[in-house]
């Protein structure tokens, strides 16, 4: 076995004496001939017997021991005409491939201790060059039939299976058929408008090209008709739609249609700045930090944006930002339009009149398991900036149409060394003011405030490994004070709270299967009993729970 280990020790050897490569342009031909040469009868004469014969190579250099064994054990080296080795000088693959061959042409002439080895595991060299030879023509068939050398695809979908139900005394709901209140009962009544159990999916799949290995060009292709429970249900409250906040990230409907959702491109310039820009590039893709450890794309919305649904309300359109990244510290700035594709000042634009703008400032500092942000967002929500669809009440949804919003965040999370009994935790609070913007002051709301706020718990590896527990608990966008108009009644009582508990199974690495539950105190809010201009007193809540299965690949 001694042989058998030189035999593979010879390649190392060879490496010692070719530290610098140099490109196929520099080839020299001469040095390849020699190299060629020395396994024929021809060059015998000619070959390099000791070390000694070179003139140039000395016992202090670095490899004289390594270059010695090739010597004097296998007879493989030849040096130039001139008696030197020129051990300093770069040599070309091609040369190195020619003293490779000559090497083991020699080698296998040696003892018939190594014929015999190879003649007893023959079957076995045998099965490993077969495998060879068919990742090699598998890596060419792959090469050939790949749609790019730049781009990854990969693909995530959901599968959502879910239901809830309602549950209370309030009567006095508006149903939508009169213009006066009517004695319908609240749960019974959305019930009927969202009650069923719905199964929907969402399918997406990502391109990401580089072009440098830094950069990045992301295209999202999606199709989804995930609608009613998960989307948003929409009953009537107070006479105006409610965006349910029984809402999901992945909520999305296009009628099963393909359609683009992001076209966006980062890049670093210098160490510490990265730009992006993009038709259509998403809040969040242009943060440096997301301010939480609590998993996206979990269950319900709510929980999955830091707190503040108002400061990250993940507005997507045309738009560009930077961030600043220096010793854990990080600085983000970016502006977007949601209707930036539209050339008519009046109605859509970037920066202009028209414009759905939404601009967003975070100021965060984030070590490996911790980190704290504070964030600072402007929405022009006459155009459609305001609420994350599903992250607040109907009265705060609805007062957030009637001006430009500022909203402000501050969120922070840490996360444990290790799995185990103690979780991660993430907490998060957001307060938006929302002036009136119309010229003359018609709007029939002067101002509003709203806040939200909640804390989350996940332990990783939860009673068996890659599985996880979550645990949430928080107050999802309600009105805290209001100015109206013409009215001196600025009495709000638009509270609601929210709970949500979830167990993710990992079934393989591509699959993950999750049960959740979840229960809102008061969803309708304000419009519940007492202050909504269409109810009466009473309590109104909903409790419901789904299966989402994750698909990754």
């Amino acid at each position: 076995m001694k042989l058998f280990k030189q035999l593979l020790v010879a390649p190392a050897a060879l490496g010692l004496l070719a530290p610098m490569s140099a490109g196929a342009t520099d080839v020299n031909v001469a040095g390849v001939s020699d190299y060629a040469s020395v396994s024929s009868d021809a060059a015998a004469a000619e070959q390099v017997t000791s070390i000694n014969q070179f003139n140039d190579v000395f016992p202090a250099d670095w490899a004289y021991q390594a270059l010695s064994n090739l010597i004097e054990r296998y007879g493989c080296v030849a040096g130039y005409p001139n008696g030197t080795f020129r051990g300093n000088r770069a040599m070309t693959r091609f040369e190195a491939a020619a003293l490779l061959n000559a090497c083991l042409d020699r080698v296998t002439e040696v003892t018939d201790e190594l014929k015999r080895l190879i003649k007893e595991f023959e079957k076995e060299l045998a099965i490993v060059k077969g495998r060879v030879d068919g990742l090699e023509a598998r890596v060419g068939e792959l090469e050939a039939t790949q749609f790019s050398t730049t781009t990854k695809m990969s693909v995530n979908s959901f599968w959502v299976v879910g239901a809830a139900s309602y549950g209370g005394d309030a009567k006095g709901y508006y149903d939508g058929t009169t213009t006066t209140e009517s004695t319908v009962d609240t749960a019974d009544y959305a019930a009927k408008k969202a009650g069923a159990t719905s199964f929907s999916y969402d399918y997406r799949i990502f391109l990401d090209t580089s072009f440098t290995g830094k950069d990045l060009l992301r295209t999202r292709i999606r199709a989804a008709n995930i609608s009613d429970l998960y989307s948003g249900n929409v009953v009537s409250a107070g006479g105006t739609s409610v965006v349910g906040l029984w809402s999901q990230e992945y909520g999305y409907n296009t009628s099963n249609k393909l359609e683009v959702d992001r076209v966006y491109y980062q890049f670093p310039v210098g160490e510490d700045f990265k730009l992006t820009a993009g038709a259509k590039v998403r809040q969040d893709d242009m943060l440096a930090v997301w301010p939480s450890a609590y998993p996206s794309e979990m269950t319900v919305d709510f929980f999955t944006y830091a707190g503040a649904p108002g400061t990250y309300n993940l507005s997507l359109g045309a738009g560009a930002g930077f961030i600043y990244s220096k010793n854990n510290w990080n600085i983000s700035a970016s502006y977007l339009s949601i209707n930036g594709n539209n050339s008519d000042p009046n109605s859509g634009g970037l920066a202009s009149d028209g414009a759905g703008s939404n601009g967003t400032v975070q100021l965060s500092y984030a070590p490996e398991q911790w980190g704290i942000a504070a964030a600072y967002n402007y929405g022009s929500t006459d155009n459609g900036v305001g609420l994350y669809a599903g992250n607040g009440t109907p009265y705060a949804n609805k007062l957030q149409t009637y001006g430009v919003t500022n909203s402000a965040a501050l969120s922070a999370w840490w996360m444990p060394a290790e799995s185990g009994l103690i979780p991660s935790i993430s907490a998060g609070w957001g307060i938006n003011s929302t002036g009136d913007s119309s010229p003359y002051g018609t709007n029939p709301i002067k101002s509003s405030t709203s806040q939200s706020w909640y804390v989350g718990l996940q332990w990783d590896d939860a009673f068996l490994k890659g599985n996880a527990l979550g645990f949430a608990v928080g107050q999802p966008t309600f009105v805290t004070s209001i100015d109206k108009r013409n009215s001196d009644d600025d009495f709000v009582a638009d509270g609601n709270y929210a709970f949500e508990l979830f167990y993710m199974f990992q079934v393989t690495d591509n699959i993950a299967v999750t049960p959740a539950i979840h229960y809102f105190s008061r969803p309708l809010g304000n419009y519940t009993g007492g202050g909504g201009s269409t109810t009466t007193s009473g309590t109104f809540n909903s409790f419901g729970g789904l299966i989402k299965t994750t698909f990754n690949f």
